[in-house]
């Protein structure tokens, strides 16, 4: 009898989830994927985020980029992670907007992923280069529609925020910005800071120092409501397309199937690194709000987001091969 049950516990021990039982998460290094290049707002915010997380949570928490594919190589590869709580993904809107346009996706962005925290929010700033000779958006408008698909704007990639605030930024215009995507922001900002694509809706984190110097000109935010950095400046919504609204959120994931102590564990260790003070005024340095909460906020989130972006999708018929 004691022999059957060494070998119940050691068969138990086996599955899935039960790496919990085997010692206090965590007992080893956690992985936060990260689907842009280093230098992007979710790589900013991950490794902020990683070192509050390591101090808390005593054990490393490191930052991974995989770049490509609007964040779906990133979000693909902790799908196909254990789900131990060991590797995480940082999703972002693109992951939404990938799950509301994208074609043949390997996976369901709402299904195969755990929710555990909304992390931050960044506000897109519509921004021109000086050459461009526009200095708001009425005027960036004007100039768009007298030279129609003659001025390309960057964006991150296709199915990033950045691209679809540019289609929107169309839609309502009635103009034909072109859109020219790149493999991230900091390749996007590249190429703007040297006029050869001398628009884009780009998140705050990596254009504002250009701004402060006056390489890049601020015509808008494409939030609801102005940014506390920026307070002087206007929202696209302000400037003559009421209603626009956009914005680059990051929430923490883990892959479907996470046990649900380890999901509460990092929600609740997320909230509180995100409410620390010293964290805080790095994400304020960078244009960048702090946010937390609940997996059943970030779900409910996930799920306003895709709405919102299938419906662009249907108005546009805006699409990603």
């Amino acid at each position: 009898m004691n022999k059957l049950i060494a070998i119940a516990l050691c068969m138990l021990a086996l599955l899935p989830g039960a790496a919990s039982a085997q010692g206090a998460y965590p007992n080893r290094p956690v992985k936060i994927v990260v689907g842009f290049p280093p230098g992007s707002s979710a790589d900013v915010t991950a490794r902020i985020l990683a070192r509050k997380l390591s101090d808390s949570l005593g054990q490393q928490v490191l930052v991974e980029n995989r770049p490509g594919a609007g964040s779906n190589i990133a979000a693909e590869s902790v799908v196909r992670s254990p789900a131990d709580g060991y590797t995480l993904l940082l999703g972002t809107v693109a992951n939404t907007i990938n799950a509301s346009m994208a074609k043949n996706l390997s996976f369901n962005f709402a299904t195969d992923l755990a929710p555990i925290a909304l992390v931050t929010s960044v506000p897109n700033i519509l921004v021109a280069h000086p050459s461009l000779n526009v200095s708001t958006v009425p005027e960036l408008i004007a100039l768009a529609k007298s030279k129609p698909e003659q001025i390309p704007y960057a964006s991150s990639g296709n199915g990033t925020s950045p691209h679809l605030s540019g289609e929107l930024f169309n839609l309502m215009a009635g103009v034909k910005l072109v859109h020219v995507p790149y493999k991230g922001s900091s390749q996007a900002v590249t190429d703007l800071l040297a006029g050869r694509t001398p628009v884009m809706f780009s998140p705050a984190s990596t254009v504002l120092a250009h701004i402060q110097n006056g390489s890049l000109k601020a015509l808008a935010v494409t939030s609801a409501k102005r940014a506390a950095f920026l307070p002087a400046l206007p929202t696209v919504s302000e400037s003559g397309l009421t209603g626009f609204d956009t914005s680059v959120w990051c929430g923490l994931l883990a892959p479907a199937g996470t046990p649900r102590e380890i999901i509460d564990k990092m929600a609740q260790a997320s909230t509180q690194a995100l409410a620390a003070a010293d964290v805080k005024s790095q994400l304020a340095a960078q244009g960048i709000d702090p946010l937390g909460g609940t997996p059943a906020e970030l779900a409910r989130y996930i799920s306003q987001e895709t709405e919102k972006w299938s419906k662009l999708a249907q108005a546009t018929g805006a699409k990603i091969e």
